[in-house]
């Protein structure tokens, strides 16, 4: 589940010295072009977000990985269309799968914030960004100086508040994002949908300024009657089209439960 967008069709092939990508075939409204599916390293490698329970794309993606061993399956969070066909990776290539929720876990090993990942000499250090869902997390590549993503930052348009996410951790989770990437001197972001973003600190600061942005229009709707997240989306989100007006309305919902709470 993630942003507002409608989808435009890329091939496979979005990268970095470390990190390729392999598109999953689920485009659509709430995930863009389809699923990223990152592989990182090079002998040795960690699969993150296998994406949905797809065979053809898995089958895809076991045949990319010949000659190559998996030592983890990592996932950003558990939303279906980045864990749903993680299980089945699992059986396809022996690797476990790690993630923040119990749920989602393969093996014995969870993974959470400051945790350290390695492959082939390569590491990958694990950030705790709640909010767009209750456990997402995002993966620095230092080798790259890179920030796998997930959800809390597409490739195009903004993210959505998902029913178990939660505004007020989502804003600090950017906030930690962009001091962290101005820290590490981070040159691109690699979302769990849309294309690599190569200019980090702009892409978080008109993130930053979206979120504020959107609960000034929110406030302002409130104060020309608009009462219930329904009449909130028909004036804040008018020019967004109406297919994608459930998502929005998700979202408002979780705004108006951040204003409440200020």
């Amino acid at each position: 589940m993630s942003g507002l967008h409608i989808p435009v069709e890329t091939p496979d092939g979005s990268r970095t010295a470390h990190a390729e990508n392999i598109l999953a075939p689920n485009p659509g409204p709430m995930t863009l072009d389809g699923t990223n599916t990152w592989v990182i390293g090079g002998d040795e490698v960690v699969v993150v977000d296998p994406g949905p329970d797809d065979e053809k794309h898995l089958q895809r993606l076991k045949n990319h990985l010949e000659g190559r061993r998996v030592a983890q399956i990592l996932l950003t969070h558990g939303h279906h269309d980045h864990s749903g066909g993680a299980r089945r990776l699992a059986e396809l290539i022996g690797a476990p799968v790690r993630a923040l929720d119990p749920r989602h876990r393969l093996g014995e090993e969870g993974l959470t914030d400051g945790d350290v990942v390695s492959a082939g000499g390569l590491e990958v250090r694990v950030y705790g960004t709640p909010g767009h869902s209750f456990d997402s997390l995002c993966f620095w590549i230092e080798a790259d100086r890179a920030m796998l993503t997930g959800d809390t930052v597409l490739g195009r348009g903004t993210t959505v508040i998902a029913p178990d996410g939660n505004l007020a951790d989502y804003l600090r989770s950017l906030d930690r994002l962009r001091a962290t990437a101005e820290s590490l001197e981070a040159e691109a972001l690699l979302p769990g949908h849309g294309p690599v973003l190569p200019d980090p600190l702009r892409v978080l600061d008109g993130y930053i300024a979206h979120r504020r942005e959107r609960l000034d229009q929110i406030k302002a709707a409130q104060a020309r009657g608009a009462r219930t997240p329904r009449e909130i989306v028909e004036i804040v989100y008018a020019d967004v089209d109406r297919s994608l007006w459930p998502a929005a309305e998700m979202s408002v919902r979780a705004q108006l439960d951040y204003l409440e709470r200020l």
